[in-house]
């Protein structure tokens, strides 16, 4: 019968000692609300470092698209190539139309010449029959008798003659200028029927096909600088007084499990949008960083509106994360309960605000176990 009573005894004290190991496992800690200032967390997305979509100057049809999307291109390098036959063929018929205009203003160039050196009005009294009388007569009598009575005047008469051959030899000389200009023309139309690269970069997205008719205007190809990435965000207006270019600020990517990495600031737009009440906000991410354009980033803003606000805080050991969300045990009723909360800035003491999810005064698991298993998840408010 001892043997018994003492065996039932150390059993019992077995099951003592089991379940204090056990309460000491399982810490609680109470969601404590403080005044903290903190910090807001937005979405934002990556954006390469600068980008340019090509579209088309000239109508046609489509006869080459260099590469496909994530092919590497250096500078200057062709990408797209339009049809350029009709230009050809217009090109060929301004250059035949300059030798023309060429031929005419070297014959005006003569006449001009002609007129300079020997002047039309000699030339219609220089008659070849009378063994040069009629012509003696006419410079030494008939020239001077009509200039003294006023019937005609020599000078104004070979001014005007050779006035008309400069005028000729102007009009000649502007068509040639005219026809030249036509021909630079169709040079340009058939150069914009190239787009060359304007940077080193990427295709990030092919938008049309060889064969495609396209018109002046239509994209063809999105092309980016992708060496270096930023982080383009849509930041509320009140956030925006906290931030300067050049500061930084912590960003998560949404990469694996999540990649945390400073981005600087970098441009801040100077308009906020109307409707939306937000600013356009540009981060300059650190070179080699993994994921690339198009990519889903959280930044944290400081969120100087916050100071003095009381909010609850939990230590950081009782944060669980699934994915990209957050979330905390709550004990409900004796069991745990996961509820996804939204986690703001550092309250000290080595705990976190919760903007949020919790209210205040429940009691959170701190170091949950990772098999823990709880009752389904419960969003947080807001």
């Amino acid at each position: 019968m001892i043997r018994i009573h003492l065996a039932g005894g150390f059993a019992a004290l077995g099951m003592l000692l089991l379940q204090g190991v056990a309460t000491q496992a399982q810490q609680y800690a109470t969601a404590e609300v403080m005044a903290v200032g903190d910090s807001t967390v937005i979405g934002a997305t990556v954006v390469p470092y600068k980008e340019v979509v090509l579209t088309a100057l000239v109508p046609g049809q489509v006869r080459f698209i260099a590469g496909r999307e994530g092919d590497h291109f250096s500078a200057n390098a062709m990408l797209v190539q339009i049809d350029d036959a009709d230009l050809q063929a217009k090109r060929r018929a301004a250059v035949a139309d300059i030798m023309a205009r060429e031929a005419a203003l070297a014959q005006a160039q003569t006449q001009y010449s002609r007129e300079l050196v020997s002047p039309q009005i000699n030339r219609s009294i220089n008659q070849p029959t009378g063994f040069g009388l009629p012509s003696m007569f006419d410079a030494f009598m008939t020239r001077p008798m009509a200039n003294m009575s006023g019937i005609g005047n020599t000078w104004v008469e070979r001014y005007s003659d050779l006035q008309g051959q400069a005028t000729g030899l102007s009009q000649a000389n502007s068509a040639l200028m005219g026809a030249r200009a036509g021909l630079e023309g169709i040079d340009t139309k058939i150069r914009d029927a190239r787009l060359y690269a304007p940077f080193e970069g990427v295709i990030i997205g092919k938008l049309a096909e060889v064969g495609d008719t396209v018109q002046p205007g239509q994209p063809l190809i999105k092309f980016a600088y992708v060496n270096y990435l930023r982080l383009q965000a849509d930041v509320p207006v009140r956030l925006v007084s906290g931030l300067a270019e050049g500061m930084f600020v912590p960003a998560r990517l949404d990469v694996g499990e999540g990649v945390v990495v400073n981005a600087r600031v970098s441009q801040i737009y100077p308009v906020a949008d109307q409707s939306r009440h937000t600013v356009t906000v540009k981060f300059d991410l650190p070179q080699g960083v993994p994921g690339g354009p198009g990519m889903y980033a959280e930044i944290r803003l400081p969120d100087a509106g916050t100071e003095g606000r009381q909010m609850p805080t939990v230590p950081k050991a009782a944060l669980v994360q699934r994915g990209s969300l957050f979330g905390v045990y709550v004990m409900e009723d004796g069991k745990p309960s996961l509820r996804l909360v939204r986690v703001g800035g550092p309250a000290g003491n080595d705990r976190v605000t919760i903007l949020s999810g919790l209210s205040g005064g429940e009691q959170v698991v701190v170091n949950p176990p990772q098999d823990n298993s709880a009752d389904g998840a419960r969003g947080g408010g807001g």
